[in-house]
């Protein structure tokens, strides 16, 4: 939403919630998928903790922009920013051979990186409400 002189975006809690809540489902998905219940095969327990620890980091900071809207930009910064920087790890240890390297895995961490790049620069350019 752009403010009423045009020139600098509002962000909005709700806004930002409804983004950090779909980045935190997407996460939890995906350790589900490496926990080995939502599709056979693709297990791995370091991917699993990473991306449900990243998840959590994501739900609590949704919920510090309930408990305290005037810093919603803060938390959504805060908590969009670490999991940027987990998904960025995970990405590395694919890279590097260690994390799994399946195709699903590379294009899981191409759109979360765009998602999560997408809503960080979003709460990074707005001004709070």
């Amino acid at each position: 939403m752009v403010s009423e002189r045009g020139m600098v975006p509002v962000m909005r809690p709700q806004a930002a919630r409804a983004w950090m809540l779909t980045e935190a489902l997407a996460l939890g998905l995906a350790s589900m998928v490496h926990a080995g219940r939502i599709v056979p095969g693709y297990a791995h327990g370091h991917a699993r903790i990473a991306e449900a620890v990243i998840a959590t980091v994501l739900v609590l900071a949704t919920v510090e922009t309930w408990l305290r809207p005037e810093d919603a930009r803060r938390a959504a910064i805060f908590g969009q920013g670490f999991a940027l920087l987990g998904t960025l790890v995970g990405l590395g240890t694919i890279v590097a051979g260690i994390g799994p390297r399946t195709v699903p895995d590379v294009v899981y961490h191409a759109l979360l990186l765009s998602l999560l790049v997408t809503g960080l620069t979003s709460a990074v350019r707005c001004r709070q409400v």
